[in-house]
């Protein structure tokens, strides 16, 4: 049986290919609609080595930062990415020509193309497996994959590997890959997405005799198809937006951290952030490879460095920077994994004065780590038939630090600040980051460096929100209070606060601070104790509220909130400790993004005709009222006081059926209309929206139109009338 995957156009953009997949048929399961949800970075991860989607479904992030902001912050990253894994094989004692195993390459458009090098079976179960370590007690749509195994709160795990020789132009090295990609919520570890790979030495599967070969000097590294761009600016996907991949800029941040280790990050900026749209950085870093990594590229006592490389995309050959040559053959490939010009002095003094990298253009990044291996040899290292190595990546987003124009060190601190979490999240015990169990590093004392240990927060409260007239009510758990931090081993947790989405005019934060609670007596916070917001029972006791199975023990009510309102009510509800004094460590919170939820109040079900008829509002409508979006299937109006159960009908004057709506009260929460996405939103249950869009599937015209609304339960009908205004 064949099974279609996917097939290739091609879009000409600013003169530009870059590759855009649809569907084509391959003898494998192809997964690639997995991405992060948890935290700021939206990253699609593959089982066959490609990270992004290519901005192929406007609904899906490719590499999206930040995923949960405003418009303006929304920022892609990345079209496409990709692992590429360079060696030496060692047959029958001599070291043959450099084999390099890629996922995806320049100017590479179709499955089976030399470039697509990794591949899956066709079980049905070689997928990407999800694990969680959220709570199977929580409400986040993760709890369900709930896992002791869990090592982030959304784990993306998969297998794949280049033993496919069918592929046009591809010599397999002979390699097994197992990938498993961490996010979490936490607000200090938001922003990065750690990708950890396995990669054995499986040549006997290729080698005919069946014994395979030694694989000399290992190299691992990512390339970036990095366009940083704001589809709510310029969309990829509207014809005439001004959309370019030409307008980005690429460098290298050599700084180093805390304990004496080059960051070595190859980041991505749009040149002038987009009137404030695209302000954002795009970051590749190498965490770890096996053995010991070296503070400098001259540092002889090390195993392993960093490298990086820029070229301009599909461009084989560059006249005015010979060094930024696209690489075409594997032999080009393995020296740009295992080298950078620049560690080269002379090239670095030869061009200092040119602005040869400060020119905006269609700039692919290549960052990579070895040599690897598990045996030393010579000056290198070998990967033995059957053995293994680890290596470990970070791809990373950050805002710009400042507004200024000036890409300086001050800019990037929140991508150096983020990167750092994401070394730390990596190194766990090993504080000094030199891979070795040293004294006072060992946690929980069990005798072994164990990695993504990091202080944090209280997780965020489980969150249950009710939809009411012009006010919501919000339901939260006491969970986090008896939450362990895993450094301090206390029970650390302070209190909580309650957000939602800005609404004054001309503040861009995405949300405002709307209270905050905290324990009495703690020497933390304001000390206004939990009793405001504590459910009581009549006898004056501490009681709970069941809403679908789970128990709440906290309510806070928000009044004066406008109905109707889609996108621009959102609660989210954060739990916060009291930070650490022995170690230093300042108050730590959970993210908003853990439990946020969308929200539009409206009216309640009814069947009270007398004092609750049905209505419509606005009315009459205004074409481009306030609330409606920029398209014409972004306009709304709202039904009103609706029965539980009912269907709505439209009609012209003259009797025509427009359209006819069936509203379910308790089961709907949108999906029907754009303005209104099905998913994380709650409604009130006696509220529907039309988009004035009408059973043809065309927008209505100026004019009155007749509505009738019938109670389902009672077959009872009331009627009432829309004016149409343009």
């Amino acid at each position: 049986m064949r099974i279609t995957v996917f097939a290739a156009f091609i879009f000409i953009l600013s003169g530009s290919l870059h590759p855009v997949f649809a569907q084509l048929n391959k003898a494998a399961i192809d997964d690639y609609d997995n991405t992060t949800i948890v935290g700021e970075m939206g990253l699609t991860v593959t089982n066959f080595g490609i990270i992004g989607e290519g901005w192929n479904n406007p609904n899906q992030a490719s590499c999206r930062y930040k995923q949960y902001g405003t418009e303006r912050e929304m920022v892609e990253l990345m079209s496409y990415g990709g692992l590429w894994i360079g060696g030496i094989p060692i047959i029958n004692g001599v070291p043959g020509l450099p084999r390099v195993s890629t996922a995806i390459v320049d100017g590479a458009f179709d499955y089976g193309e030399e470039g697509f090098e990794f591949t899956t079976s066709a079980a049905d179960g070689d997928t990407i497996q999800t694990r969680s370590s959220i709570s199977s007690a929580g409400t986040s749509p993760l709890a369900s994959y709930f896992s002791l195994e869990a090592v982030s709160h959304q784990d993306l795990l998969a297998d794949f590997k280049d033993t496919d020789s069918e592929i046009i132009n591809h010599v397999p090295l002979g390699i097994e890959v197992h990938l498993e990609s961490y996010a979490w919520s936490h607000s200090f570890m938001e922003s990065f997405v750690i990708l950890d790979y396995t990669i054995t030495n499986r040549s006997d599967l290729v080698d005919s005799s069946g014994t395979g070969w030694d694989i000399k000097d290992v190299y691992a590294g990512i390339w970036a198809d990095a366009s940083v761009n704001n589809m709510n600016y310029k969309s990829r996907w509207e014809p005439g937006s001004g959309f370019s991949w030409y307008d980005n800029i690429n460098s290298f941040e050599r700084s180093y951290n805390t304990n004496g280790y080059p960051r070595n990050i190859g980041y991505q900026y749009d040149y002038d952030g987009d009137d404030g749209w695209s302000r954002a950085y795009f970051g590749i870093m190498a965490l770890h490879g096996p053995n010991k990594r070296s503070t400098s590229h001259a540092d002889a006592e090390g195993d392993w460095y960093t490298y990086y490389n820029p070229w301009r995309w599909n461009s084989p050959e560059n006249m005015d920077i010979p060094e930024f040559n696209m690489p075409i053959s594997d032999e080009e490939r393995y020296g740009k994994l295992s080298s950078s010009p620049f560690y080269d002095q002379d090239f670095v003094q030869s061009h200092e004065d040119q602005p040869w990298l400060d020119l905006p253009n269609s700039w692919m990044m290549l960052v990579s780590a070895g040599p690897f291996g598990t045996l030393p040899e010579d000056d290198g290292f070998v990967l033995p038939v059957g053995e293994s190595i680890n290596v470990v990546f970070a791809v990373i987003g950050a805002p710009w630090s400042h507004q200024g124009s000036s890409n300086n060190f001050d800019r990037r601190q929140d991508l150096i600040k983020n990167a750092d979490w994401a070394q730390k999240a990596f190194n766990g015990e090993d504080v000094n980051g030199n891979s070795v169990l040293d004294a006072g590093e060992d946690l929980n004392e069990n005798g072994v460096l164990d990695r993504y240990i990091v202080p944090e927060p209280p997780p965020s409260p489980a969150l249950a929100v009710v939809a009411e007239d012009q006010q919501v009510t919000l339901y939260w758990d006491s969970a986090p209070e008896l939450a362990l931090d895993p450094v301090s081993r206390k029970l650390d947790f302070a209190g909580y606060r309650i957000y939602g989405s800005t609404k004054t005019s001309g503040n861009t934060a995405q949300y405002s601070l709307l209270a905050e609670f905290d324990l009495i007596g703690d020497e933390f916070g304001y000390d206004s104790g939990l009793d405001l917001v504590q459910i009581y029972n009549d006898m004056g006791l501490e009681d709970s509220i069941e809403i679908k199975g789970h128990f709440y023990h906290y309510k806070w009510v928000n009044q004066g909130v406008q109905n109707g309102w889609p996108n621009n009510t959102v609660y989210a509800i954060t739990a916060f400790d009291s930070g650490d004094e022995d170690t230093g460590l300042a108050s730590l919170e959970s993210s908003k993004n853990e439990n946020r939820i969308s929200v539009i109040p409206g009216t309640p079900p009814t069947s009270d005709v007398s004092n609750y008829p049905v209505s419509v509002y606005p009315n009459p409508y205004r074409v481009r009222a306030t609330w409606d979006g920029d398209g014409q299937r972004e306009r709304l109006v709202w039904f009103r006081n609706l029965p539980a159960s009912s269907k709505i009908r439209i009609y012209t004057l003259s009797g025509d059926l427009v359209e006819e709506i069936d509203h379910e009260g308790a089961q709907y929460n949108g999906g029907d209309v754009r303005r209104v996405p099905s998913g994380n939103t709650v409604l009130s249950g006696g509220e529907h929206p039309w988009d004035l869009i009408s059973k043809f599937d065309e927008p209505v015209s100026t004019g009155m139109y007749v509505y009738t609304v019938e109670n389902l339960s009672n077959s009872h009908v009331q009627t009432g009338k829309l004016l149409v205004i343009k």
